[in-house]
């Protein structure tokens, strides 16, 4: 079984930058939007983990799906982070980024108070009844404390129409490859240091937090393995390696802000409990960013 496929290639998790208040910069987040659609970046994910979903309220949250649907005008599909652990709140929020214009939905599992595989199949299944945009499953079982099994996300995918992908941030390759043969559901990577081997198995792209800085280094290491490339894109991919794992050396996003920050783009800090990184740490990440040039 086959369905129209969101988008192929690297798509960005967006920061959501932030003046030094704590506000959110509106007008950055629209410089963004349109430095990525330049740069060759194939779908915008905002408000998800990247995007501090958790310490955004309500009212900012829609904001910044607004205004990332409004500026992207249409150039590269815009997907909301609307996932919750609430079903009700949830499915509000699906609607909400409906209206908003946006093209789809990356929804986390139910965190901290997790569920069933059966729960997640109805909490899946109950959104899906709510709002006819493409889904997007998200697995980040060290977040949430939850997994999506493989037999799982082969039936969501099997039985709810409008369910058109999975987001693996998990390093169990294992099952993904399971899920891989016995599903023909678009797998994205959800961790840069794995994008590569995910491709192999048959993934269709990236959720990527480097491609924050290197946004055409992502779309390239896909777009390379698309067209059989496929020497070039892995050694691509192992040129960037250090940078794309020394962005998770503290808790994600906190590094790409401070690597962000460190070349220019003033995006802020992190909201708490998210703090900055220790000096020792953050002055390795700049050493990283050095060695490609990134910054002086």
């Amino acid at each position: 079984m086959s369905k129209p496929i969101l988008f192929t290639g690297s798509g960005v998790a967006l920061v959501t930058p932030m003046y030094p208040d704590g506000r959110i910069h509106y007008e950055k987040l629209e410089q963004l939007v349109d430095w990525h659609v330049d740069a060759g970046t194939d779908a915008l994910i905002i408000c998800g983990t990247t995007g501090e979903a958790p310490t955004l309220k309500m009212g900012e949250h829609l904001e910044a799906i607004r205004v990332a649907v409004e500026r992207s005008a249409g150039r590269i599909p815009v997907i909301a982070g609307t996932g919750s652990n609430d079903t009700d709140h949830c499915i509000e929020s699906c609607r909400s980024a409906k209206k908003l214009g946006a093209d789809g939905l990356l929804l986390v599992t139910p965190y901290y108070n997790k569920t069933s595989q059966r729960g997640l199949i109805a909490h899946y299944e109950a959104v899906a009844a709510a709002t006819d945009l493409p889904l997007i499953l998200y697995n980040v079982p060290s977040r949430t404390g939850l997994d999506i099994k493989p037999d799982t996300a082969a039936k969501l995918y099997r039985e709810v129409d409008t369910v058109v992908g999975i987001k693996q941030a998990s390093p169990d390759l294992a099952a993904t490859g399971y899920l891989a043969s016995i599903s023909e559901i678009p797998i994205y990577s959800g961790n840069d240091d794995l994008t590569v081997p995910i491709l192999s198995l048959g993934g269709v792209g990236v959720i990527t937090v480097l491609g924050n800085l290197v946004p055409a280094v992502s779309h390239d290491i896909c777009e390379l393995w698309f067209k059989g490339y496929t020497d070039q894109s892995r050694d691509l991919f192992l040129h960037w390696m250090d940078l794309a794992q020394g962005l998770f050396t503290d808790v994600n996003p906190v590094p790409v802000k401070e690597a962000m920050n460190r070349m220019g783009f003033e995006v802020g800090e992190c909201r708490l409990p998210l703090y900055p990184m220790e000096e020792g740490a953050a002055e390795k990440l700049a050493g990283i960013l050095k060695h490609h040039g990134l910054v002086k």
